[in-house]
């Protein structure tokens, strides 16, 4: 369940943003007769984008939440909460450690462990973690032994593991999670208008700048096309979302790989197995009423596959989901919710 920081910005066509698995590329403006702000800066080892419809500029105060998010459940932030309880140090669990933690344990059940927090050390050891080394031979069932999301419970305002070398990671929750604390601080402050992405995930709501070919004003969100892309070069469009109130995620197995003997090896590791996930599905868009489920969805429905996604998908009606997948004969084809129509442009919408 890594994920890939975002490292660059490209400019595109103006009013469409684009989501690029594991590589965001935004374009910002500012509209000076409707007093749009644009605003930036990074977190968790990637950066965030913030667009609003405001006199008043408020990245000061986006940043005051965002450090505050950082110092409790950031694995960047070696005196957050999170690296703390990692290293089973005595510390005060906060309310941002404790809402991301009991909202990761909730979806590890919905999901039957499709998603866990607990899956880092399988991560690292595959050479996917933020050290990215390979080994020539991965023992996973010795870290096996630590892995699992039963392992580690919150109890009296305590974490409690049953095996020491338990780790948690959020990074396929956090940055959902600090969208929608940004989203509901400018709700505080009285903005109706605006756009928060961080590391790729997102929140809207209400109308986006004036632009061509856009009369209703929704927030244009594209995915890029699934192929695979280790160097973030291919820039094409795969469908453009048109959303506004929701919260909006994707994951995607075609950034971040590598070939060892012949063989594929993907970032997204089975929690179960110990190993990569080998299946056909290569990206998996989330809308929900919140970014932080959006994100932990779209995470597990890449362990799950698209056959077992579109199920849970289909059994949760407030949520829509989109998978691109590769069929036998290795042509890309797309999968989806029912609900997920009202969201795509016309011609995609039979």
């Amino acid at each position: 369940m890594s994920k890939e920081s975002l490292s660059q910005r490209t400019p595109l066509k103006w009013g469409v943003l684009p989501i690029f698995i594991l590589l965001v590329v935004f374009l910002f403006f500012t509209n000076k007769e409707e007093n749009y702000q644009s605003d930036t800066g990074r977190i968790f080892g990637t950066e965030y984008h913030v667009t609003y419809c405001s006199k008043i500029n408020y990245k000061v105060d986006i940043e005051k939440e965002l450090r505050l998010l950082d110092g409790s459940v950031s694995m960047y932030n070696d005196t957050s909460v999170i690296s703390k309880v990692n290293r089973n140090e005595k510390v005060i669990l906060d309310e941002y450690f404790l809402s991301v933690f009991n909202s990761a344990e909730q979806i590890s059940k919905q999901t039957s462990g499709a998603f866990d927090a607990t899956v880092a050390p399988l991560v690292d050891a595959w050479g996917f973690g933020r050290k990215g080394k390979e080994l020539d031979s991965v023992p996973v069932d010795s870290i096996l032994q630590f892995v699992g999301y039963q392992k580690i419970r919150h109890k009296n305002n305590h974490i409690v593991k049953s095996d020491s070398r338990v780790t948690l990671d959020f990074s396929a929750i956090a940055k959902g999670y600090a969208a929608d604390m940004v989203a509901r601080l400018l709700d505080r402050r009285g903005v109706s208008d605006y756009m928060v992405e961080i590391g790729g995930e997102i929140v809207t709501r209400g109308k986006a700048p004036k632009q061509e070919n856009n009369d209703e004003r929704f927030w244009q969100i594209g995915i890029s096309k699934p192929v695979d892309d280790s160097l973030s070069v291919n820039q094409s469009l795969q469908t453009i979302f048109r959303i506004t109130g929701k919260g909006m995620a994707t994951s995607g197995n075609y950034r971040k790989f590598y070939y060892k003997n012949g063989r594929k090896y993907a970032h997204t590791i089975d929690p179960k197995t110990g190993y990569p996930v080998q299946h056909s599905l290569l990206s998996a868009t989330v809308i929900a009423a919140d970014c932080m489920r959006a994100d932990a969805y779209a995470t597990a429905f890449m362990v799950m596959g698209v056959e077992k996604a579109k199920v849970f998908a289909e059994a949760h009606p407030d949520i829509e989901a989109y998978f691109v997948y590769v069929d036998k004969q290795g042509r890309l084809k797309v999968c989806q919710t029912q609900g997920i129509k009202k969201y795509l442009p016309s011609e995609e919408e039979e």
